[in-house]
């Protein structure tokens, strides 16, 4: 396979050579084991996924419809146009991201994703420190996103219950919380099925994903008289632009920074670019399906997305209507047009589509986890790098995540603020976890002991450098949006804490290496040693596949 050949990447054992690589691969005879292998890990799992269910994997992680309907009152304080415009602009330079990530996940088609890359990019003296901060940026990232997303989602069944009994109904903090650990409980025991099932529920998600978002936009168009559509004047120029970030008759921003904040929405859909990396262990043809999946659902996302904005803004009636009584702009658009009752049917298959969201990025985020520990990563002793042999799943890297994702929606009950400055971790983390790879890669393109070898899925050094330098400056760029307040005057209340909880999880990731950490993690680290069990149950084919970790 291309990329592969004569490569034993910095991850392998510093006393291991290649014939003893070559050795241990012959031990397997699944091609993508004998990769992974080379890579300098043993197989733990088996690889159910297909390519079908791999790519569905990807768009459901995508969050599209549920996004659009929980972010655009943020987006649009810019006005409708705004919303248009950015996410076709966002959707863009996301592609240029999508296609990066891609390219070195095909390089390194490991469970660790980008965060084993990373340090696999960079020269032996910078290892460790690379890759505990891709690290921790990417687990934090995900476990806030995995949180948000399941907080989103029982806010949104909340928001379909007000709408339900009334305008006179509202949902305390406490119930929305309630609804959400319990939720996140429920995710975390559907994690538990062994990786076959998982495969099989993964590959129905896409078509509700994206069967909902085209029945949405049908209905809203057919049931929308046409007189009361709005222009093209108001969806795609001037009219639509409208600065809605100044709060009470207060001054807000100017305009330019008001139009840039409806990037937000298209960037928090577009986070988690790499999902299916962190599932590459269990996936059929990894370095094939896995970045085809990244690249495949970044650009349908993006089209998709554009659609069903446009779509949104040229039936959302009058502005000033808008969030309406439910607190959400999407469900009280499709009430106008679709009354009650065909509103809460499809608002049904929304909140459907955030259920799918959080079941399989919280499959990615306990393979990250796993993938960290499995390289001493936790101060664990590798307790949660173990693969349970009934299910294949690794469980106690499930049951981490879900416990840990649970506690930032309970901080909600104490400070809404403090949770919503966590949940604000979600984008810059992962953005900036992306990038370094990305970075490294072009700094380190000619050094000795980096030598990266590309994968199956390449763009070219011409195409491949601009992609790669565009995406890089793209996120610099939206990480300084990222941390803008969306309106002012600035309160306790509506402050953007994203970037001061990004840099303060910088801090204590490198304080605590600093103290003590640098002690037991020393970067990626094989495993191979551990081949010696697949030997001595050479005779069990299915022992093979349930080597604990």
């Amino acid at each position: 396979m291309v990329g592969f050949a004569g490569f034993l990447p910095a991850t392998t054992s510093p006393t291991m050579s290649k014939d003893d690589s070559d050795a241990k691969s012959s031990l397997f005879t699944d091609e993508d084991d004998k990769e992974l292998v080379a890579l300098g890990y043993v197989p733990s799992f088996k690889r159910e996924f297909t390519n079908l269910a791999t790519v569905n994997l990807h768009f459901s992680v995508r969050k599209s419809i549920y996004l659009f309907a929980s972010s655009w009152s943020v987006a649009s304080v810019g006005g409708p146009s705004s919303v248009v415009w950015c996410w076709i602009l966002g959707a863009c330079m996301c592609f240029t991201l999508g296609a990066s990530i891609a390219e070195v996940v095909s390089a390194f088609p490991t469970c660790g994703g980008l965060y084993t890359a990373s340090a696999s990019l960079t020269p032996k003296k910078h290892r460790a420190r690379v890759g505990w901060l891709v690290g921790w940026l990417n687990i934090l990232g995900q476990i806030a996103g995995v949180s948000s997303t399941e907080f989103g989602l029982s806010n949104m069944i909340w928001a379909a219950v007000v709408v339900g009994k009334g305008e006179d109904s509202v949902a305390t903090t406490g119930q929305v919380v309630g609804l959400f650990a319990g939720l996140m409980v429920f995710h975390g025991v559907l994690n538990c099925l062994e990786t076959r099932w998982l495969a099989r529920l993964t590959s129905g998600f896409v078509f509700v994903n994206l069967g909902a978002t085209f029945l949405i936009i049908i209905c809203l168009l057919a049931k929308t008289p046409r007189s009361e559509m709005h222009p093209a004047s108001y969806v795609f120029g001037s009219a639509g632009f409208i600065n809605q970030t100044g709060l009470d008759g207060n001054p807000g921003w100017n305009n330019g920074i008001a139009f840039l904040i409806g990037l937000l929405s298209v960037q928090w859909t577009m986070t988690d670019y790499d999902a299916t990396a962190h599932i590459a262990e269990e996936v059929k043809r990894a370095a094939y399906a896995a970045p085809s999946a990244i690249f495949i659902a970044v650009i349908g996302t993006g089209l998709i997305g554009w659609l069903f904005n446009i779509v949104l803004v040229l039936c959302s009636g009058a502005l000033e209507d808008l969030p309406g009584a439910s607190g959400n702009p999407v469900l009280t658009i499709m009430e106008m047009r679709l009354g009650k009752a065909g509103a809460l049917t499809l608002w049904f298959f929304v909140c459907l589509t955030a259920f799918f969201v959080v079941q399989t990025a919280l499959q990615a985020t306990a393979r990250t986890v796993y993938a960290f520990s499995r390289d001493h990563g936790l101060p664990d002793w590798g307790y949660f790098a173990h693969n349970s042999k009934k299910t294949g799943t690794p469980l106690r890297a499930i049951a981490l995540s879900t416990f840990v994702s649970v506690l930032p929606g309970l901080l909600a009950l104490a400070s809404p603020i403090a949770a919503n400055a966590i949940f604000a971790l979600c984008a810059m983390a992962l953005d900036s976890s992306y990038i370094i790879p990305i970075f490294l890669r072009r700094v380190f393109a000619n050094h000795p002991e980096v030598m990266f070898k590309p994968g199956p899925f390449y763009m070219g050094e011409k195409l491949g450098t601009l992609a790669n330098w565009m995406c890089i400056l793209w996120v610099c760029f939206v990480c300084i949006i990222f941390s803008f307040p969306t309106v002012l005057p600035v309160t306790p209340q509506n402050m953007n804490y994203a970037s001061v909880i990004t840099c303060g999880v910088v801090f204590l990731a490198f304080a605590w290496y600093i103290a003590g950490a640098h002690r037991f993690y020393h970067g990626p680290q094989s495993n191979l040693h551990q081949l010696e069990k697949v030997a001595r149950t050479e005779s069990d084919p299915d022992a093979k596949t349930a080597v604990v970790a």
